[in-house]
């Protein structure tokens, strides 16, 4: 028999207690989201209703709800103040979900859809073999004119684009995020367009949530989705935000019954906590993500790593990258196997050649700490073990930005 409980703890003293983690698309979890993912609300349902079901009237399918619908309540609540949005939805499952909620609001059958393509940093799940293929809506999908040397959609070409294709919806929103959008000319050219602005905040939410990378919907997005796990130090989740009330109906239409039923009500306390988390916090976290990102990429860059776009300051976000030629001439190694070399001195990064500070941030490194993990980094490449000195780096770090407990 295979003991579970025992594989958890292994990964617990080896992930959460012995290494540094640099995924941007991961973050740590305070024992107060903990408490909420392993508590009663785990087994539980709520079913909000106000009408009739099969012929019958109920005020809430379910009983015994009344503090789960108290706790969505005040996520909502939570969300709204940190995005500005007038709605919020705690429900999806994922981001992915809720970039399926965002297209099922925003778009009819054979609309067609602008992205930034997956070869430019775009979400995957955005490519016309994945999402778009299973909604039944037949869309269209073309991609956003991308500045490679400078890593942003190029808004001028992008402008002329919308007002000549007259999309349905303009997507914005990556998994490679580096820089903000430069919104309101897109916003002019959508308006003129009569498009929609979808904004995919995954990687950035935390960073938009603490004032430090830009505000989407105030500077014209429609919609607003994202992950709730990334920069944003929630559990796995999906958000889904907007301010205009058509949106807000054509979504709410699509939930139940169809994109999900039960939203899985410990996973929604453990956001909203999550989300009370940065609504007292993110003003101090979210700059010191991107300060340490920022000091990461110049002590790499210094270091001889091959990391993209000094001219433009590397980032603007809590991601790094790394040039996949310059690792093979620079290391003779792949991105995998770069990742793999890492792992084995407990530093963690991905496979796709992205550094992130959101956890270790999370865990109150400065500066400081940026350059002695770039230097740990560098004595790795050169074919030398640090696991120890990983595990005395981690030794000092201690969650920040928290409640106590």
């Amino acid at each position: 028999m295979v003991d579970i409980p025992s594989l958890v703890d292994r990964h617990e003293r080896w992930r959460a207690e012995s290494c540094l983690n640099l995924q941007p698309s991961e973050n740590l979890v305070s024992p107060q989201v903990k408490r909420a993912l392993g508590s009663d609300l785990a087994g539980r349902y709520t079913l909000p209703w106000k009408g009739d079901i099969h012929g019958a009237r109920v005020e809430n399918a379910y009983g015994g709800t009344r503090y789960l619908d108290e706790i969505e309540l005040a996520g909502e609540a939570l969300a709204g103040r940190l995005f500005e949005a007038e709605h919020a939805s705690l429900r999806p499952l994922s981001g992915h979900v809720a970039g399926m909620l965002l297209l099922l609001a925003a778009c009819k059958k054979g609309s067609k859809v602008l992205i930034v393509d997956a070869a430019h940093g775009g979400y995957d799940g955005y490519m016309p073999e994945y999402i778009p293929s299973i909604l039944g809506l037949g869309l269209k999908i073309d991609f956003l004119p991308f500045q490679e040397d400078a890593w942003r959609v190029d808004t001028a070409k992008a402008v002329r684009k919308v007002r000549a294709a007259k999309p349905d919806l303009v997507l914005l929103g990556a998994s490679f995020l580096l820089f903000p959008y430069d919104m309101a000319p897109l916003r002019d050219a959508a308006t003129d367009a009569d498009a929609l602005i979808g904004y995919d905040g995954s990687h950035v939410l935390g960073l938009i949530a603490g004032g430090a990378f830009q505000r989407p919907l105030p500077e014209g997005a429609d919609l607003l989705v994202g992950s709730t796990h990334k920069s944003l130090f929630g559990p796995q989740g999906g958000l889904f935000l907007c301010n205009r009330e058509d949106l807000w109906g054509r979504a709410r239409e699509k939930m139940l019954w169809r994109l999900f039923d039960n939203a899985h009500w410990n996973r929604i306390a453990g956001v909203a906590q999550a989300l009370a988390e940065a609504e007292a916090f993110g003003h101090a976290y979210a700059p010191q993500v991107v300060r340490n990102a920022k000091a990461l990429a110049r002590a790499l860059d210094e270091r001889g790593f091959p990391v993209r776009f000094q001219e433009h300051g590397y980032t603007e976000s809590h991601q790094i990258h790394l040039d996949e030629a310059g690792l093979r001439k620079s290391f003779r190694m792949t991105p995998q196997e770069f990742s793999t070399v890492m792992e084995a001195s407990n530093l963690i990064v991905d496979a796709v050649a992205r550094i992130g500070t959101n956890e270790v941030t999370r865990l109150g490194a400065t500066e400081k700490e940026m350059v002695e993990i770039a230097d740990l980094m560098e004595t790795v490449v050169r074919g030398k073990s640090v696991k120890e000195d990983v595990l005395a780096l981690r030794s000092r770090l201690k969650l920040s930005y928290a409640f106590p407990v």
